[in-house]
């Protein structure tokens, strides 16, 4: 879920002035990694900055502002202890570097994205990564606001240079990246109209027919995936979901519902969690159905 682990970025603001953006996880190594770099580089941490309030992400801001007296900021609706909200739309000053602030929904509601008109650089958090892609699951996320995130970032932005995401490596080509993102969520939501188009299906029949390339163990990724996908679908009127008056099998309870504490050490076993909604269980299995387009009833 983190790949090689959480990016934690030391910004220089000039004048002997540091800002972190995403200190990460609760780990004392972590945060002295932090502080040796700060003091390598002769700079003092001034401010602490919060893509997002996932495990993974936030929670080491509190052990950080302790040590360094920092102010923490984060998105108005973050539940993370935090001593400011940043302007969403306006700019975080730190010494003479200045960011903008992006309100990013999707893969939280909590979700800023930061650009730095200096370097052209966005600072995307789990928007958009190094390699690979996001996860956006229900209820904590949700597929349409963060496609509208993505648009947003492609227009409104067309001069950034360079991407850190939230885990990963540096992306040098910032335009082909969201275009690639954008592309991959039209590429998923054709896959299972397609899959659709056949009958309707349960999310775990879904899941084995469009992943079927993909290891078992990120079938409950996938599932939550395509929730999204169906959720947004529903709303639209695209898609009804029709409840299955039975319980679910073991099967397709270990993949909507992995019981992830037994699988993985707990401190990984709270990122998954938090990354798939895995505290919002699926209780009951609902089999979707495309719903017939005006176009269609036209021809009808």
């Amino acid at each position: 879920m983190t790949l090689t682990g959480t990016n934690s970025y030391l910004l220089n603001c000039g004048a002997g002035e540091a800002l972190v953006i995403d200190p990460g996880p609760a780990l004392e190594r972590h945060v002295r990694a932090l502080l040796d770099a700060a003091a390598r580089m002769q700079l003092a941490i001034r401010a602490i900055a919060i893509t997002h309030g996932h495990p993974d992400h936030a929670p080491a801001a509190a052990a950080l502002s302790r040590e360094t007296g920092a102010a923490i900021y984060a998105h108005p609706q973050s539940a993370v202890p935090h001593d400011r909200d940043l302007s969403l739309g306006g700019s975080l000053r730190v010494g003479e570097l200045e960011l903008h602030a992006i309100d990013a929904p999707g893969h939280t509601f909590d979700h800023v994205v930061f650009f730095d008109p200096k370097s052209l650089t966005l600072f995307t958090g789990d928007v958009i990564l190094g390699e690979g892609t996001v996860v956006i699951a229900p209820p904590g996320g949700a597929m349409r606001p963060y496609q509208r995130t993505l648009e947003h970032l492609a227009r409104k932005f067309p001069q950034a240079r360079a991407i850190r995401g939230g885990h990963g490596p540096l992306v040098t080509d910032a335009q082909a990246k969201i275009a690639e993102y954008i592309a991959h969520r039209q590429w998923r939501e054709a896959q299972l109209l397609d899959a659709l188009s056949h009958g309707p299906q349960t999310i775990p029949e879904l899941v084995t027919r469009i992943y079927a390339g993909t290891q078992p163990a990120l079938w409950p990724a996938a599932a939550r995936q395509l929730l999204a996908h169906l959720q947004a679908l529903t709303q639209e009127g695209r898609v009804v979901a029709m409840p299955i008056e039975r319980p679910l099998t073991a099967r397709e309870s270990a993949m909507l519902n992995p019981d992830w504490a037994s699988l993985v050490e707990a401190e990984l076993a709270a990122v998954i969690e938090a990354e798939l909604g895995s505290a919002y269980r699926i209780e009951r299995l609902d089999r979707y159905a495309l719903l017939p387009r005006e176009d269609d009833l036209a021809e009808l």
